[in-house]
């Protein structure tokens, strides 16, 4: 039988790094390089993805 290897259990820490920047409003917005049209406003839309948690918002140029 081989040897047991223990693990360590991540700290808080370490397992939500980054989140609460985001909870309290402080996204990472970075633009997405798919470019919808939207069709009722005529406009090009740029679409921004947070690279912490992946939240996701439009924005008409």
């Amino acid at each position: 039988m081989g040897d047991v290897v223990r693990f360590k259990k991540p700290k808080l820490q370490e397992k939500f790094r980054g989140r609460s920047l985001c909870a309290n409003g402080f996204h990472k917005w970075k633009s997405e390089k798919a470019r919808p049209f939207d069709v009722k406003q005529g406009k090009l839309l740029t679409l921004y993805r947070c690279t912490r948690c992946g939240a996701t918002k439009t924005e008409a140029t």
